[in-house]
């Protein structure tokens, strides 16, 4: 059987990092990064179109524009809440935006429903692909002049500020993670191999030598069953430590799909939460179109909710998107008289609104983690 592999040139570079390490072997962490990150043909740093119809997943900003609205009405209350109703300065931050279409429901909403709030925010973009700052840039013309794009680096290096909501939709499940295998009591790591001859990748598993890794593993309080494997995200808790840094007061608003650990660990996810998707395909082989499929795996809010607390965050709160919805007056939203039209505006809105609260890949999986200051 034909082995399907990605753009060449990506491979060739995956190759040579493989050919190039010391054990003749990549961790799957820095292959599931070369797929995703490597410039300029990983996943996310090709022109190809991710989300929507024409691409290979749909996100909450794709079924409507009520999500952005529910943030809006998200970031009022917590204006009201902490009495900043006056004339400060609001920065709104969102990491990795995508097409743009959830800031756009956002700030059409801001707009429509609080001006005032909306003429005192400063929207920041935070996105390392020209190719979907380019889509951004085009979605939100009409709310150029609250926009600032900028790297991550850049926005580190500035002063703290307050009045600050930052908004991170399906950003820590692209986070490049360690798989880890427990077998006959010893924690094993995945690495990637080139084999020549039959052309394809393959996976082995090496004992752990890394301590942060160890020590990652020791604080889980979970049981691990011998040969069951898991994803370890570092990352994760190293992104929202460095963002604490960086704002005073405010809230972290992070959507992704994921669970507490107990859940992640259990003994039903015994070969672990990874999963590929290639044009609205679901599948679990890593191996094959490389920067062609998107790689991911569920978070482990349990993790990133201690992260948040040892870095400053006073308190965190996750929900379900199901309730943070419902909390925000979704189902005021629903009109309830009977439209025989389907594709009019009513319909489609009721839709997109059941779809968010009914469909179990959006309201139980998606988690919000409320982190705030």
């Amino acid at each position: 059987m034909e082995i399907k592999l990605g753009h060449p040139e990506l491979v060739s570079t995956i190759i040579h990092a493989i050919h190039t390490a010391e054990k003749q072997a990549i961790s799957f962490r820095d292959y599931m990064e070369l797929c995703l990150y490597s410039e300029p043909y990983g996943y996310y740093r090709n022109d190809s179109l991710k989300i929507g119809k024409e691409g290979d997943f749909y996100t909450s900003s794709s079924i409507g524009s009520v999500m952005g609205e529910m943030i809006a009405s998200f970031i009022g209350d917590e204006l009201q809440r902490r009495e900043l109703l006056g004339s400060e300065p609001l920065h709104l931050v969102e990491w990795g935006g995508g097409n743009g279409r959830m800031a756009q429901h956002l700030l059409d909403e801001l707009k429509r429903s609080a001006p005032s709030v909306y003429e005192r925010v400063t929207y920041t973009i935070i996105e390392t692909s020209a190719f979907h700052r380019g889509l951004q840039r085009t979605a939100l013309h009409m709310h150029e002049q609250l926009l600032r794009f900028t790297s991550e680096q850049e926005w580190l290096d500035e002063e703290p500020q307050a009045n600050m909501f930052i908004l991170a939709n399906e950003l820590l499940d692209a986070f490049p993670v360690h798989r880890i295998r427990y077998v006959d009591g010893i924690y094993q790591e995945s690495y990637v191999k080139w084999q020549e001859r039959d052309r394809i990748f393959s996976e082995i598993w090496l004992p752990i030598k890394s301590k942060p890794l160890l020590d990652t593993i020791d604080c889980l309080k979970v049981h691990w069953l011998d040969g069951q494997v898991g994803e370890l995200n570092l990352e994760s808790g190293a992104w929202i430590s460095r963002i604490s840094k960086r704002m005073t007061s405010g809230s972290c608003l992070i959507i992704d799909y994921g669970d507490a650990e107990e859940e992640l660990f259990a003994a039903h996810r015994h070969l672990g939460t990874l999963m590929c998707y290639r044009k609205h395909q679901a599948h679990e082989n890593p191996w094959i179109y490389q920067g062609e499929q998107d790689l991911t795996s569920h978070v482990n809010f349990s993790a990133v909710e201690a992260a948040a607390l040892q870095s400053g965050f006073a308190n965190c709160r996750l929900v379900t998107q199901k309730d943070f919805l419902v909390e925000r007056g979704i189902l005021e939203k629903l009109q309830n008289h009977y439209d025989p039209n389907p594709f009019s505006e009513v319909s489609k809105r009721n839709r997109a609104i059941r779809q968010l609260l009914l469909s179990d890949q959006m309201s139980e999986l998606f988690k919000v983690l409320i982190a705030a200051k």
